[in-house]
């Protein structure tokens, strides 16, 4: 069996932090969020290539990254695009990545922004027992956040309907971007985009294919966060931090008060200062503030501010208000 990690977002919602670097490479607690998934991923003996789909910007990024690990099976494979509008879709680009890479085996393609609770292993188990296309779907708990995801309704655990982004959603069940497809799907994903289907998601390519296949759903509870935005960033920080802090051991904090669920990385110096619910990067300053809900990226200076929902970029300086 194949695995696919997709990691060809641009992250313009996480910008200035995702500006140069991919949002991919966030920390959360001790880890990545695609460093967990390579190694549930290497872990597992039936995966034997790991392809790891990501675009021409961070090309070297991910090279230098993938060199720098522990994992044997990932290996890169690049989209011909530097800019978020000229990306082929998601549909499209992972059509051209089989034909790329010539897969013809079943399939499990997860995205590399996916901060999932359940374990993969559990996940393909279920998938080789269906014999059949698969996703993995959350009960998202809101009517309003499942339009922004495709809706899934049930019979038993087969899908027996499928809207991707409802403007008026029954429900609250929807996909996430885990998915398993059998060796005789992938050709229906060129089938699919010749009709002129829509190249976008990959739950436009699923809303077809259970027309004409059985789907089936591995439903799971917990936790799930789709990181691409600074609140659900923040959240799945929190999430892994279950109210605990994390400080680097070279990381300076004086005279300060760190409230719940605070990452501070290495170099960073925290002075007469109280933080909560807030990631600080390496070799950032913050002196006489009160940070909350934000992130301040790397060698940023932020001296005397009140800050809320704060998203500082590299190497800012932000000194008495100014």
């Amino acid at each position: 069996m194949k695995a696919v990690v997709l990691a060809g977002g641009y992250a313009t919602r996480l910008w200035p932090i995702t500006k140069h670097r991919p949002k991919m490479f966030l920390p959360v607690g001790d880890s990545t969020v695609i460093d967990q998934i390579f190694a549930e991923l290497e872990a597992d003996e039936r995966i034997d290539d790991v392809y790891v789909s990501t675009n021409e910007r961070f090309a070297e990024d991910f090279r230098d990254h993938l060199a720098e690990s522990e994992f044997d099976k990932p290996r890169l494979t690049v989209e011909d695009t530097t800019e978020e509008d000229e990306k082929f879709g998601v549909v499209g680009a992972l059509a051209q990545l089989f034909d790329r890479e010539n897969i013809t085996e079943d399939t499990l393609v997860i995205a590399g922004d996916n901060l999932i609770s359940f374990g993969i292993s559990d996940f393909v188990d279920f998938f080789e027992a269906k014999e059949s296309p698969t996703l993995a779907a959350y009960d998202v708990g809101s009517r309003e956040r499942a339009k922004s995801y495709g809706l899934v309704e049930l019979d038993g655990d087969e899908v027996v309907d499928f809207q991707e982004k409802p403007d008026d959603p029954k429900s609250t069940l929807v996909s996430i971007a885990c998915y398993a497809f059998t060796a005789e799907t992938i050709p229906l994903l060129d089938e699919y985009l010749d009709n002129d289907n829509n190249p976008d998601e990959p739950g436009w390519f699923v809303q077809w294919l259970q027309s004409r296949d059985s789907v089936y759903a591995y439903t799971f509870d917990e936790a799930w966060f789709d990181i691409g935005t600074p609140e659900s960033y923040l959240e799945a920080v929190g999430w892994k931090l279950d109210g605990e802090n994390r400080v680097a051991d070279s990381a300076t904090v004086e005279n300060t008060t760190l409230g719940e669920n605070v990452h501070i990385m290495p170099g960073a110096e925290l002075v007469n200062s109280s933080v909560n619910n807030s990631i600080v990067f390496p070799s950032a300053t913050i002196r006489d503030c009160d940070i909350r809900n934000s992130i301040i990226d790397e060698k940023t200076h932020v001296e005397n501010m009140d800050l809320a929902g704060a998203l500082i970029g590299a190497h800012t300086q932000i000194l008495n208000g100014e």
